[in-house]
């Protein structure tokens, strides 16, 4: 190998490199665009459950029937889903997470910063 093709492997190499950390880079943009949209819609799914199971639990001020409902409903989407995340317990933490941030537009400004995991 003579002089001149060595020095062409050597900068196709770190061209080479060059171009897997910007294609690095654009995959990790990418999973993070995923992750905060992912996790957006799970929060805002979230808080649409619960707001409207306590909607329709709160107003009518019926505490038997609300327990059954959430029961009812949380079997129900267990079922359908076949997902854990919307047992019992989950489906309540929904409805406390609406009762606690009553305001939508506050849910949908804060739910683009955190995730599930924080």
């Amino acid at each position: 190998m003579n002089e001149i093709e060595k020095n062409s492997q050597i900068m196709s190499q770190g061209a080479t490199q060059s171009l897997i950390q910007d294609l690095r880079q654009i995959i990790e943009q990418a999973r993070g665009h995923v992750a905060a949209t992912a996790n957006y819609a799970l929060s805002m799914m979230y808080w649409n459950i619960g707001e409207r199971i306590n909607r329709e639990v709160l107003d009518n001020k019926r505490a038997e029937y609300g327990k059954q409902i959430v029961a009812s409903v949380a079997r129900q989407l267990q079922e359908e889903f076949d997902i854990k995340g919307f047992d019992e317990k989950n489906v309540r933490r929904m409805m406390q997470f609406a009762s606690l941030f009553a305001d939508e537009q506050i849910v949908a400004q804060t739910a683009r910063q955190l995730s599930w995991s924080q």
